[in-house]
């Protein structure tokens, strides 16, 4: 009897786990033995983080347990952290072991991108994981809690700088918005005390994103109180706050750090080329030079040829590679490879949180505000619910409370 053939997925993200979905559904666990790998027996929703961080819902809310998900009668799930991946013995060196695969999906996520930048990794915070943004809500709420009991009030405990206005930046900055108010009530704190900075090195927030939505994202935002540094680089982070490039400093007890990823170092120290930690994959998302290595989500690099630029490392791109990761995984199996699909994304629409019922997007040719785009988002969120885990995931998960 043949041996069957082994995949391995590393990483429980959106791409990882979509896949393992694809493959299960299409029965491809009869014909090959299928191991996930993650360092946490949980997937999370990524793009829900900046909630749980500034205190607007629970971290419970974002992640599952994966074994909830997947059937592990048909997929075999080990809890490890990848350190290293062998290709030419096809080997994965896990912090406990090490497996062997004849197929291999990388989607190992995104690690902070400082840019080289003084004192990121050392004095900021960031936004990257379940634990990650326990921690910044737990230390915000000490912030508020410690700062009435002071002999001497510290104003840099209630100044809190956001580094990076993009999707993630302004998404933080907006629940926070929402929750100092509630904050300053509890702790009885005149909200004028409260700071908000939210600083980018762009000449604009949310840099290429459409101008009028971005207008209004800005002026709601500083109605609530948060103040835009613009075209304002940071030179280095502090113990006490970050210093500028025009060499004014802020000081500030808290500084999250929200200017973009890199792909996973892992990728990085085994062996292949990358920019900033991703790998320009092929049309079919194999590694070059791989006929046995696919890469997807944050650690895949793909162009966009229209404006010769990679596209942004979002969930919707890493649900869509999962589909064509899977179909093409199939079809090595079956011994197709000229059956091999060739990726490419289809940006349906692009929909960023302001807090509360506040959002703005594009779906499509339309341009959303307020309301309507909030309502969007949720649909967009339960939507990918529903392809995980069908609707008892979404009752389970979801936000119903869509109005």
């Amino acid at each position: 009897m043949d041996k069957k053939p082994k995949i391995v997925i590393l990483g429980a993200g959106y791409g990882g786990m979509m896949t393992a979905t694809r493959l299960l559904k299409a029965n491809v666990h009869q014909d090959a033995e299928i191991t996930l790998v993650n360092k946490h027996n949980y997937h999370y929703q990524t793009t829900w983080l900046h909630e749980p961080a500034a205190g607007t819902l629970h971290h419970d809310k974002t992640r599952m347990r994966i074994e909830n998900v997947l059937d592990l009668n048909k997929i075999d799930f080990v809890k490890d952290a990848v350190k290293e991946i062998k290709t030419e013995d096809k080997k994965v060196i896990l912090e406990g072991g090490e497996l062997d695969y004849d197929y291999l999906v990388i989607g190992l996520g995104s690690e902070p991108e400082t840019f080289g930048i003084p004192g990121v990794k050392e004095h900021a915070y960031s936004i990257r994981s379940v634990n990650s943004v326990r921690q910044i809500r737990e230390h915000i709420e000490y912030m508020f809690a410690s700062y009435n009991n002071e002999v001497e009030k510290h104003e840099d405990k209630l100044t809190f700088v956001v580094a990076g206005a993009g999707f993630t930046g302004i998404e933080f900055v907006g629940e926070l918005s929402e929750r100092i108010p509630e904050l300053c009530e509890e702790y009885d704190i005149a909200r004028d005390k409260v700071k908000i900075y939210s600083v980018e090195a762009a000449p604009t927030a949310l840099p290429g994103f459409d101008e009028e939505l971005v207008e209004y994202a800005m002026n709601l935002l500083e109605s609530r109180g948060v103040e835009f540094l613009i075209e304002t680089p940071i030179k280095e982070v502090k113990e006490d706050g970050v210093l500028l490039n025009d060499g004014s400093e802020i000081k500030s007890r808290t500084v999250v750090w929200t200017t973009g990823v890199r792909g996973s170092s892992v990728v990085e120290n085994s062996g292949f080329e990358t920019m900033r930690g991703r790998v320009k994959v092929e049309k079919d998302l194999r590694a070059p030079g791989y006929d046995d290595v696919f890469i997807i989500g944050d650690c895949a690099l793909i162009i966009n040829e229209e404006i010769n630029r990679p596209y942004p490392p979002t969930a919707q791109i890493a649900i869509q590679q999962s589909y064509t990761c899977a179909n093409n995984l199939k079809s090595l199996i079956q011994g197709k490879e000229e059956h091999l699909e060739t990726f490419k994304p289809e940006i349906k629409g692009t929909v960023a949180s302001l807090g509360g019922k506040e959002a703005i997007g594009i779906v499509g040719e339309r341009k959303l505000y307020g309301g309507s785009a909030s309502a969007m988002k949720k649909i967009i969120d339960n939507r990918y619910l529903y392809l995980l885990g069908g609707m008892p995931l979404v009752l389970k998960k979801g936000k119903l409370n869509i109005f």
